[in-house]
């Protein structure tokens, strides 16, 4: 007489974490396998069945079954102390670790995985399971931003975001910057362009055609950019750019607030003069080593990614007639407010 089958149950959530387990593309193989077992045989399947259909043995497929039957998902983990012994001494790892962590006294930055198991005597593989383990990845850099020492940071950057947030009524708010230094690279020959099977190519060599210097004007709550091409940024031109958009966009109802950073160039004295025979205009300056807090540092980014990256002009004249068209392009097509989402509180995650 057949024996009858097992039904396993389930306790809550168990069988939506082994539908989950069995489903990921990120799941462990053997882990799939033990938790297809059981919802086999929460299905009334019998072993020889369920053997037939993950390719175990009847051995094993009861196994995982007795094992979820008694302790859960817990169970269907590989018991403890089982499986190969390290055999690498913890003073070895430590070393391993230490190095990894130390900048060597040759010149370089770092030491290479390679370099490190040479000079214990391991294998690249083993220095690398061991940094995995202390979840070290010396092969990686990223960048973070201090603390401002701006001794009025709270000030100036409440100032900063109640204009982006909660802006004065008859406010029209422009966040001012330059991007300075913008090389007119040419190059050695004429750009490949992409086809089936191959990218776009440039040579290797270029050519240097002087260099351009932007200064941007974002109006944050419409989102579209004025921009001028100058030789060089200083107080002359700034000034100049800022009467410009005073004629632009003055009327008796508006009131200009000009978002720029902390630089002697916007706070030179002609500035100050000027500012205090036009009462329309209200400059605020972001904290020192803040320039994040101004808006149009993000256009900035999609400006160099859309223009900047990989461009090749034969001359100065060219490059600006570029950054100009881009600019008017960018105002009929694309331009929107930014979604503003920092309120200067630290997260809570």
């Amino acid at each position: 007489m057949a024996r009858k089958a097992i039904k396993v149950e389930f306790k809550k959530g168990e069988k939506e974490e082994l539908t989950r387990i069995v489903n990921s593309s990120k799941s462990e193989q053997r882990m799939a396998t033990r938790a297809k077992i059981i919802l086999l045989a929460s299905e009334g399947k019998k072993l020889d069945e369920i053997e037939k259909i993950v390719g175990l043995s009847h051995q094993n497929a009861q196994k995982w079954r007795q094992r979820f039957i008694k302790h859960g998902l817990d169970g269907l983990n590989d018991a403890k102390g089982r499986g190969r012994k390290p055999q690498i001494a913890p003073a070895t790892q430590s070393k391993v670790v230490f190095l990894a962590c130390s900048k060597p006294d040759n010149g370089k930055v770092r030491r290479s995985q390679r370099e490190i198991a040479s000079e214990i005597g391991l294998s690249q593989s083993s220095v690398n399971h061991i940094l995995a383990r202390a979840d070290l990845k010396p092969h990686k850099t990223e960048y973070w931003c201090g603390n401002s020492p701006d001794p009025e940071f709270e000030t100036k950057q409440a100032q900063v975001i109640g204009l982006y947030l909660n802006s004065p009524e008859n406010a029209l708010v422009i966040s001012v910057d330059e991007k300075t230094q913008i090389q007119t690279l040419g190059r050695e020959q004429e750009v490949l362009p992409m086809i089936k099977g191959h990218p776009r190519k440039l040579t290797a060599t270029y050519k240097r055609n002087l260099t351009a210097c932007l200064l941007a004007a974002l109006h944050v709550h419409a989102g579209h950019i004025d921009g001028k091409c100058v030789e060089r940024n200083n107080h002359e031109s700034f000034l100049e750019f800022l009467k410009e958009l005073y004629q632009k966009y003055k009327n008796k109802n508006n009131t200009l607030y000009i978002i720029a950073d902390n630089l002697s160039v916007n706070k030179h004295g002609e500035i100050k003069d000027w500012l205090k025979k036009h009462k329309k205009v209200k400059m605020f300056f972001t904290p020192t080593y803040s320039s994040w807090l101004n808006q149009i540092e993000i256009w900035f980014n999609i400006f160099s990614r859309d223009v900047l990256k990989d461009g090749v002009w034969n001359s100065k004249e060219e490059l600006i007639e570029c950054i100009i068209n881009y600019i008017k392009h960018y105002n009929k097509t694309k331009a929107k407010p930014f979604n503003w989402t920092y309120t200067g509180k630290a997260s809570t995650k």
